[in-house]
């Protein structure tokens, strides 16, 4: 049976470590231009020196109430750095380190995979069990000796399920809508495009191995997020949207994916908020581990169909 995987034309340059490292410092080198050009946009905007905004934007990350229009400038912050540390670094390193364009993404065009729409409900279906996840991950615990390393992780996850929590509590639907471009859209690309299109491929180049390759990608794809209590849920969820790209060979369904990820939650937790459905999906009680399973069950039978579609006629 053929597996897909992306593209190595002839006229390309197949990865190289020293790629790898080249792209390394491409996103470092974005996530700083990025934050600088933040900076530079609230000085203009405000009027503030450079040293102002950086000390305006630390105070927001503490207490984001401070300002009236702190949502949309911590928004505008989320946006420029999901540009400036993944896409576009990822995209100059595939243009011009390895000289590839964006079909070379793509082992199949997007009108020849089977069962898009199917990716949907893979990923809802996905959720519950993940949730399981979630609820172990946080459960677990470093060795006695390792307990202050511990408690400064959880003092610092805490901090960010505040800004979060501040982040999705919309007073518009105009609010959701720039969320959903923010939180779903753009890391949605983003990230798909690093971890998937280029991470990916290049370690299943490297490990000659796609299922190496795969849960190593996830597993990097987890890390960079810096949030040790989720590790595990988006590993998982990361491996998942690997192999939705290995079987597919089209990048668009694990940007679907993702999309569907984000922007599902983002709208379930406006849809609670408006009072139009009962359901928090933010809640924190304990998941039924009989229904995680199934849906972990449902999730695996839907893989292994999407997967039988769309190479049934390459065996």
């Amino acid at each position: 049976m053929q597996v897909y995987t992306p593209s190595q034309n002839s006229t390309s340059r197949p990865p190289t470590l020293g790629g790898l490292m080249v792209l390394i410092g491409f996103v470092l080198m974005g996530g700083v231009i990025s934050t600088l050009v933040l900076f530079v946009i609230l000085a203009i905007s405000k009027g503030m020196g450079l040293q102002e905004a950086q000390n305006y934007l630390t105070q927001l990350a503490t207490n984001p109430a401070t300002s009236p229009d702190s949502w949309y400038v911590l928004m505008l912050l989320q946006a420029i750095n999901h540009l400036g540390t993944f896409l576009l670094p990822a995209l100059a390193y595939w243009y011009f380190i390895e000289h590839r364009q964006w079909d070379s993404f793509n082992a199949r065009p997007l009108s020849s995979v089977v069962g898009f729409s199917l990716v949907t409900l893979i990923v809802i279906a996905f959720m519950p069990f993940d949730g399981l996840i979630i609820e172990w991950n946080r459960s677990l615990h470093l060795p006695e000796t390792l307990a202050p390393i511990e408690q400064w992780i959880r003092d610092k996850e805490k901090g960010l399920e505040g800004i979060t929590k501040y982040l999705t509590t919309f007073q518009s639907t105009g609010q959701l809508l720039v969320a959903l471009l923010v939180i779903a859209v753009i890391p949605g690309i983003g990230e798909e495009v690093l971890f998937r299109g280029i991470l990916q491929r290049n370690l299943i180049y490297w490990t000659k191995n796609v299922h190496v390759g795969i849960w190593l990608a996830a597993a990097l794809f987890s890390a960079i997020h810096v949030q040790f209590l989720g590790f595990f849920p988006r590993m998982f969820l990361g491996a998942l949207f690997g192999y939705l790209y290995l079987w597919s060979g089209n990048v668009w369904v694990p940007i679907l994916a993702h999309f569907v990820n984000n922007g599902f939650t983002v709208l379930m937790v406006y849809l609670h908020q408006q009072r139009m459905t009962s359901v928090d999906i933010e809640s924190t009680e304990s998941v039924p581990i009989m229904g995680s399973l199934v849906a972990g069950l449902v999730t695996a039978g839907l893989l292994v169909y999407f997967r039988r579609l769309n190479q049934k006629d390459y065996a």
